[in-house]
């Protein structure tokens, strides 16, 4: 079972989402205070079971509307993710990937960890 894990960075809370086997599936923005992390967690659980997946790497892709998991080619070339809430915000990333399927695995790992995972802080 996943959990989300808050710490404080140097100027306020983020969390990172792990996997039962601990390593890190996606990551938050750095919030101004705990509440809105926690909020971001809570948006995280709600829409990333239900977010489609926008395949950006795809000549001539379909823009879907939010909420919805952005899957593009960063700049070395790597495939990642960002999730996206209904407002357009983003409010997790993962990290680079060599593999398409690898990282649409990352999404997916996502998807089943995040609505039950637990929350504790570091």
């Amino acid at each position: 079972m996943g959990k989300f894990v808050i710490k404080q960075a140097k100027t306020g809370p983020m969390f990172n989402l792990k996997a039962g086997n601990g390593q890190v599936i996606a990551t938050s923005e750095i919030y101004n205070s705990m509440a809105a992390c926690k909020n971001g967690i809570e948006s995280v659980r709600k829409n990333a079971p239900i977010a489609p997946i926008e395949d950006q790497t795809v000549e001539g892709f379909a823009t879907l509307t939010n909420p919805k998991f952005e899957v593009y080619v960063d700049k070395r070339g790597e495939f990642r993710f960002r999730l996206k809430a209904r407002n357009g915000e983003i409010i997790a990333v993962g990290e680079s990937y060599k593999a398409l399927d690898s990282c649409l695995g990352g999404i997916e790992s996502i998807k089943s960890n995040a609505p039950d995972a637990e929350v504790v802080e570091e």
